[in-house]
């Protein structure tokens, strides 16, 4: 019999971009912009991408290496606030193995000329096949993604 376990963790992280809260809104919730930003650097052509961007929405983001499995992120928009808020759930699955689940709130805040983005993430990490810590390294990576998305673009 397999041992089960959850490790839960809460994070959080910070990021200023030099763009108003409503570029980066549009960059969070419009599926074309995000599509561009919300790729793993190491595998840039997610195999599948879907984004219904709206309260009870889903979005899915499928892909991996071409010889090993499929990592899927799913979530579901619980609370939009335009400009200002974005809370999801999500889960993520390693091949068919269900590695976590997560609440997360993104919240932007006008400062200057720029946006602080702030983003708390609550997990429950399943039977060891994932950790908070590489999950908020990852979370960061895409956040700097993000963040030069909008460079491009100001």
């Amino acid at each position: 019999m397999t041992e089960r376990s959850v490790v839960h963790s809460t994070f959080i992280i910070e990021r200023l971009y030099p763009a108003p809260p409503s570029k980066v809104f549009f960059a969070l919730g419009n599926a074309d912009a995000k599509r561009r930003w919300f790729t793993d650097p190491d595998n840039p052509m997610p195999g599948r991408f879907e984004m219904d961007f709206r309260v009870g929405g889903k979005e899915v983001n499928a892909g991996g290496p071409k010889d090993g499995p499929i990592h899927v992120y799913t979530a579901t928009y619980q609370d939009i606030v335009p400009d200002q808020r974005i809370v999801y759930s999500y889960d993520m699955l390693f091949g068919e193995t269900r590695i976590s689940v997560s609440l997360a709130t993104i919240q932007l805040f006008a400062e200057g000329e720029g946006t602080r983005l702030v983003l708390t993430e609550q997990g429950a990490f399943l039977d060891g096949h994932d950790t908070p810590s590489t999950r908020e390294h990852g979370t960061g990576v895409l956040l700097d993604l993000l963040g030069a998305f909008l460079d491009k673009r100001t």
